[in-house]
């Protein structure tokens, strides 16, 4: 008799960006660091990623997480973000999600009022401080990436659109950030299709256009990432409001505004000199929900100004599950998936 493959899970959500946590099921990935281990996966296990984010376990508008041993001894644990367009080295809403379930497993105690720990993403190290009220985790506050203006106010023709003014940010991707007025979008939830289909139409003729380098990784591919910008609302000194919409995968607009995309902002911001360090911009979706970036600082790397920034959140838990994986269901591939199932492999 075959053995019963599962894996154990906790979903959660922040700002309506669905992460699924993997937090028991899957034997240990080689590599030395979570990077590595990343590229294990992407490389020789993909069946995880497709199990989890498509039909009939998940649909491509999630995520998922997997919780790994760190390499950093700073960090009290590593996780490898996976999604339906493949690894991103970091993502705000996916790290505000598993620090949450970091916290509501138990590897990291809960104390009441704000505590400091790190993870390792395959970014780096990612500083957290997250506020607990009641036992309940209340807010993440969490280090986004260091992003820069690649390009700014280039003009390029879409078919089907006309000419498109865009400028493009790095936060983790490279995100095209384009004027939603301009296109005629008030970012309201009535337009989520019509959003993704402009962003998909703008972002394939970018792509055949051109080709971007970060100044240390290099060649990451191309751009992947479109970001509606709204009218930006002054708020206080220090404290600002848009409406945001980000496009990831063809069909697919984050619920959230995305923690990456709001660093992109603040990078924008910064860069046409209407923020200062301590600011504040609250992102707002088409449903409503939103993340704060703060510009925390900014520093010179080569040609680019870098932006130091922050992002809070909140991540809530939908629920606690077993995967059961059945793989004689036609509808699931367990291809690249049975070799690293604690399950499959019983002592």
């Amino acid at each position: 008799m075959q053995p019963e493959l599962n894996l154990q899970l906790m979903d959660t959500h922040a700002g309506g960006d669905v992460s699924r946590i993997v937090t028991g099921g899957i034997c240990a990935i080689p590599g030395d660091t979570v990077r590595a281990q990343m590229e294990y996966l992407r490389d020789d296990a993909d069946g995880l990623r497709r199990l989890l984010l498509h039909e009939p376990y998940g649909i491509p508008e999630m995520s998922v997480d997997l919780l790994v041993p760190p390499s950093d001894p700073e960090a009290v644990a590593g996780y490898i973000i996976m999604e339906v367009m493949g690894y991103p080295i970091y993502s705000g809403s996916n790290t505000i999600c598993t620090a949450t379930a970091v916290l509501e497993t138990g590897i990291v105690t809960k104390r009441e009022g704000w505590q400091s720990f790190a993870l390792e993403a395959p970014a780096g190290l990612v500083h957290i401080d997250a506020l607990v009220r009641d036992n309940v985790v209340e807010a993440i506050t969490c280090e986004g990436l260091p992003s820069y203006i690649d390009t700014y106010r280039a003009t390029i023709h879409v078919p089907s659109i006309g000419n498109v003014t865009y400028s493009v940010a790095y936060s983790g991707g490279f995100y095209a950030l384009v004027d939603a007025t301009s296109l005629g979008f008030s970012l309201t939830l009535d337009e989520e299709r019509r959003l993704s289909e402009c962003a998909y139409h703008i972002t394939e003729a970018i792509q055949a256009e051109r080709g971007f380098s970060h100044y240390t990784l290099g060649d990451v591919g191309p751009l992947p990432f479109l970001h509606f910008m709204g009218p930006v609302e002054h708020l206080s000194d220090h404290s600002y409001r848009s409406r945001s919409a980000t496009y990831v995968h063809p069909g697919v607009i984050c619920r959230s505004t995305t923690g990456t995309g709001t660093s992109a902002r603040l990078a924008l911001m910064h860069y046409e000199g209407t923020i200062s360090p301590g600011d504040r911009l609250e992102t707002v979706s088409l449903r409503e929900t939103g993340f704060i970036g703060e510009f925390t600082g900014v520093r010179q790397e080569g040609d680019h100004q870098v932006v130091e920034n922050t992002i809070t959140g909140k991540s809530y838990v939908l629920n606690r599950a077993e995967i059961i994986v059945n793989c004689e269901d036609p509808m699931v591939d367990c291809g690249g998936l049975t070799h690293i199932l604690t399950s499959a492999h019983p002592e």
